[in-house]
């Protein structure tokens, strides 16, 4: 008989069965990710050095285009997820249509709270997010399921899309959205209270934590903080921080192109390595760190690093701009140098980690 240990060692652990689901569902929008993080770059600083004029038509449409695709992220991972989970793609479509639709966005998204048949909905931002869509969708497989089995085929084509919307879209709204506000809000409120002690230690948390947020798409409850403290104050202090973690994807990304075998792998990695370069890392995320754990932490790391240099020098941001040399005006002033700087460390320091794991980067199929 074969010994259980081998046969625990042939099965796959929890994480890698996860991760392959988020990848499979990542995987076929990974070269759009892309395309549109560099359209978005372009017209950026296109726009910065007056080549074309920021309020006109040009810089206006391609803007939406490529900052529309994030925006609509929900709906490009609801026909993906269905897809990989095998349930209906156009009742998948019916959860984003929810999630984004105006009214309901200009009240959840501003902080504003709903009742749904005497409960509260709380408030949640749902565009460019991951978490709330991804879980209902795998909720709707097994909606779907009982709905397959019981609905007579006479009346299935109509009765089947209101019943799973009668139980899926109240679940997302009333649970899915605001556990994921609730996640980041939680790990701002951490930064927040450590950054009041010591800013070395936040910048360090934050530069860790806040690409691992992106990827479950919690990062926007640090985004009304930013805006509000340049507000209020003139600058912000939490933007800066995570320059480091944005070019510590890069540089992990690089390596594990560089010393990866499979040639899909490869394309992959250089592709999501250039796009963290201009400030984008939802392809590195979804096509390489997030399926490889070993990788993630090497970023992570280098992310921390980053963000201690930044917390140390105290450097500000005087208008909102997510960091990377593309936005690195809003930047300038007192640590700017080191905010430069930072992002340097943090591509190293993700490069080196990720290249010293090579024999098993070399292992991968």
């Amino acid at each position: 008989m074969e010994d259980n240990t081998v046969k625990a060692t042939k099965k796959k652990s929890l994480y890698s069965r996860i991760t392959e689901q988020i990848t499979g569902v990542f995987l076929p929008i990974i070269s759009y990710l892309t395309a549109a993080s560099i359209l978005k770059s372009v017209i950026i600083l296109l726009g910065n050095f007056d080549v074309i004029d920021t309020a006109g038509g040009v810089y206006k449409i391609f803007y939406a285009v490529s900052d529309g695709f994030f925006f609509f992220l929900p709906f490009f991972l609801a026909i993906t997820a269905a897809k990989q989970w095998k349930a209906d793609p156009f009742i998948a479509l019916l959860i984003p249509v929810a999630m984004l639709y105006p009214d309901l966005t200009a009240i959840l998204e501003n902080g504003r709270e709903l009742s749904f048949a005497g409960l509260k909905v709380l408030p949640a931002i749902y565009h460019s997010s991951v978490f709330p869509i991804l879980l209902a969708v795998g909720l709707l497989k097994f909606v779907e399921i009982p709905c397959d089995k019981y609905i007579p085929e006479a009346v299935k084509g109509f009765l089947k899309p209101i019943v799973c919307c009668l139980i899926v879209l109240p679940v997302t709204f009333l649970v899915f959205g605001p556990v994921g506000t609730a996640v980041g809000d939680f790990l701002t409120n951490i930064f927040s209270f450590i950054y009041e002690r010591n800013a070395i230690l936040a910048g360090a948390f934050m530069g860790f934590f806040i690409q691992p947020m992106v990827a479950l798409g919690v990062h926007w409850s640090i985004v009304p903080v930013s805006i509000a403290a340049i507000a209020n104050n003139g600058f912000d202090v939490i933007m800066p921080l995570l320059g480091g973690a944005v070019y510590s994807q890069s540089g992990a990304c690089l390596a594990y192109a560089l010393f990866t075998k499979a040639k899909e792998r490869k394309r992959i990695g250089y592709q999501a390595s250039f796009s963290c370069a201009i400030g984008v890392t939802e392809p590195a995320l979804f096509g390489v760190t997030v399926a490889n754990i070993r990788v993630m932490i090497a970023a992570c790391i280098g992310g921390a690093v980053g963000g201690a240099i930044v917390g140390f020098a105290g450097t500000h941001c005087t208008s909102f701009a997510f960091p990377s040399f593309v936005t690195c005006v809003a930047y300038v002033g007192p640590g700017f140098v080191e905010f430069l700087f930072s992002m340097v460390a943090g591509f190293i320091v993700g490069f080196v980690l990720t290249a010293c794991q090579k024999k098993w980067l070399q292992s991968l199929d």
